[in-house]
């Protein structure tokens, strides 16, 4: 299969909205640059476990779909807009996973990752007012768009970075529906500022010791042979990873994009940017 990338919409136009949504056609995988990436282990974990996590959409979207069903126009757009494009997101990087690291089983891997990750997606894990739990879903965003840009800005190989920018937008228009939504609903129950912190502590947290350890350790336990990886203890890999991307993600981005649900004056959130950057880079790579 040869697909014809340069046919396609550029990024640029993608961004603007002018374009219609990418489709996995975009992405010529034939063009794979392997030797650039094969033997990179970070990159095979933060792929893959990406993947796994991307691929099982579906649960939390129905969570998310009942959670918001009083809410027509957030449930449609999650069911008709949101899950389809986190769903490709998860194709998308399986092809590329699977392509560059045949040797590795996939389906085993995320059939073991699923099976522990759905019995943790359900109603009770989200926040009971509904605009908290948006206010999650803008922490998850902002955890998700700032992760594929650090990719895309990582990775030599045209393909991935072309695919990395590609699912960075979907991220951040993603971020800006649940944002929006929070808003509108907001408006209504006017949050004290406290209570929205809190949401977003308790989601920042939830981000490293749920979803992305989950992920992380069912490709450890079925990972293929990589110089490096070998024999290597789970918590040396996850710090590895950590410190790996702690150090190259745009914290400055992530900490405006975390700070927006608060409407703190403008002033006080200049004043406070820089230190909590530096706080959240100390913390991730730890």
């Amino acid at each position: 299969m040869n697909h014809a990338i340069a046919s396609s919409p550029t990024l640029a136009q993608r961004s603007s909205g002018l374009q219609p949504h990418w489709t996995l056609d975009w992405i010529d995988y034939s063009r794979i640059c392997t030797g650039l990436v094969h033997d990179n282990v970070e990159l095979f974990y933060l792929l893959t476990s990406a993947s796994f996590i991307e691929s099982g959409s579906e649960t939390y979207t129905r969570n998310l779909v009942e959670h918001f069903e009083a809410y027509p126009p957030i449930s449609d757009w999650l069911q008709h807009q949101w899950e389809p494009e986190e769903l490709q997101h998860g194709r998308a990087l399986k092809t590329y996973v699977q392509t560059v690291w045949p040797e590795f089983d996939w389906e085993a891997a995320y059939a073991s990752f699923f099976s522990e990750y759905s019995r943790l997606c359900t109603v009770e894990e989200l926040e009971e007012e509904r605009p908290l739990e948006l206010v999650a879903r803008c922490v998850v965003e902002t955890g998700t768009a700032t992760y594929y840009q650090t990719l895309r800005d990582l990775t030599g190989e045209p393909v991935l970075a072309d695919l990395a920018e590609h699912i960075r937008i979907d991220e951040v228009q993603h971020y800006k529906h649940f944002y929006r939504y929070f808003k509108e609903l907001n408006a209504e129950r006017n949050l004290s500022r406290g209570r929205i912190l809190g949401a977003l502590k308790r989601r920042l947290t939830e981000l490293r010791t749920s979803d992305s350890d989950i992920a992380l350790r069912h490709v450890w336990m079925f990972q293929p042979h990589l110089d490096g990886a070998d024999d290597v203890p789970f918590e040396h890999i996850t710090q590895r990873l950590y410190r790996h991307m702690g150090a190259r993600l745009p914290m400055e981005q992530a900490v405006k994009m975390l700070l927006k649900p608060l409407a703190l004056p403008h002033r006080m959130e200049h004043w406070i940017e820089r230190p909590l950057t530096l706080l959240a880079r100390r913390v991730i790579a730890a």
